[in-house]
């Protein structure tokens, strides 16, 4: 398996890939089966991951919030940078899709930190008790969603949170303006929504299928 990044030359993914580190042979198990499942496009690729499990272990997060689980395997390369008292909250709408997930969460000895949520996102986000404090958060679902989800969570984050946005690049769709298909139009919205914002910074990273990192601005 190789890097996501859909905008690299192949040699370049391929030596993007081969340094960085490897998935786990449990990782690469649940990789596995979620590649031979229909929407497994919808996996996100190890070096994003990698980079999102380094995050985490520099950050030390107690509460993590992630909307949009699919089959687990952010969840689970997130989980095991934790600690164990932490809370990783995911929420996801399908019983189906992570259910994959939830016996390697087990295996790995994670599953007691994360709280699956199987409901709307922006019902669980709705439900989170107002003095929450989400160290760090990533969004990886309906893309119509995802400004209505940074609303929910700015509220949640303090000076030093992170909230990851996959997707934000769309396979270059984003550059493209004869696609007005309602997902990219929206992604289109939440990136220049996300820049005009004064509540927070951006930096949009080239990562995956464009990953951007967003904390509060500056007081």
């Amino acid at each position: 398996m190789t890097s996501d990044i859909a905008f690299l030359d192949p040699a370049v993914a391929k030596y993007l890939s081969d340094r960085t580190t490897a998935p786990t042979e449990l990782e690469q198990r649940l990789i596995d089966e979620t590649q031979s499942m229909e929407f497994a496009q919808m996996q996100i690729g190890f070096p994003q991951a990698r980079f999102m499990a380094l995050l985490a272990r520099i950050l030390r997060p107690t509460t993590v919030v992630e909307v949009g689980v699919f089959t687990g395997y952010s969840a689970l390369v997130v989980a095991q940078e934790l600690s164990v008292d932490a809370t990783f909250i995911a929420c996801d709408i399908s019983e189906e899709w992570t259910a994959v997930g939830q016996p390697y969460w087990k295996e790995a000895g994670v599953a007691d930190r994360i709280d699956l949520r199987i409901a709307p996102a922006a019902d669980s986000l709705a439900a989170l008790p107002g003095d929450t404090k989400v160290d760090m958060a990533f969004i990886d679902a309906d893309k119509t969603g995802y400004l209505g989800y940074l609303n929910q969570l700015i509220p949640l984050m303090h000076e030093h949170s992170v909230v990851l946005v996959d997707n934000v690049l769309w396979d270059g769709h984003i550059v493209d303006d004869a696609d007005q298909s309602a997902d990219t139009v929206a992604l289109r919205l939440f990136n220049d929504s996300m820049l005009a914002d004064e509540r927070v910074d951006v930096a949009l990273l080239p990562i995956g299928d464009g990953l951007s990192m967003i904390t509060l601005a500056r007081s």
